[in-house]
This record gives structure tokens, C-alpha cells and sequence, in this order.
């Protein structure tokens, strides 16, 4: 079990804490939030992602996300069968 002071295992080569995270998250930074939402979809397991990061706003920031084009392209596709799945997007 991680404390809230613990470095999550996606930033293993920053000194963040869980905390810290949170506090970008939930900030009004956007380029901060935009490298750290860039993060956990590239980095953290899939089931840990929605820990950080809601459907909502990962539709709302995925154009600005900087990741890599075999990732982005999974996850565009993922929303894209959401979507079309979802009779509310519709």
C-alpha cells in the first residue's frame, strides 16, 4: 500500500511524491498537468491510470498529451470504440 508521501512507481526517475501529484493534477498548471497526464498513460499499468485521471479528462487533454505514436495511437483508438459504444457521446 502506498503512503501519500510515496513516490508513485510511474516517476521513478522523479522526485515526486503521491502528494505532489495530486497537487499537479488538480492545479491550474497545464503544461505540469499535460507532462504528468503524458506520464501516467505512457507509464502507469492501465487499471492505475484511472486511479489519476477521469474518461472526461482525458478526452478534454489527449490532443495536448506529448506521447509516443504507438501509445497515442492505441489510446485514440480506445477512445474511439468508447465512443462509439457509449450512447451518450453520441
Amino acid at each position: 500500500m502506498q503512503t501519500i508521501t510515496s513516490r508513485p512507481y510511474f516517476l521513478w526517475d522523479y522526485d515526486l511524491s503521491e502528494a505532489d501529484v495530486q497537487h499537479i493534477l488538480q492545479g491550474e498548471n497545464e503544461t505540469e498537468k499535460v507532462w504528468l497526464m503524458s506520464r501516467i498513460v505512457e507509464s502507469a499499468r492501465y487499471e492505475d491510470v484511472w486511479k489519476y485521471i477521469t474518461l472526461a479528462e482525458l478526452r478534454r487533454m489527449f490532443p495536448k498529451l506529448q506521447l509516443k505514436p504507438q501509445v497515442r495511437e492505441a489510446w485514440a483508438f480506445a477512445l474511439q470504440v468508447w465512443a462509439a459504444n457509449d450512447p451518450h457521446e453520441r
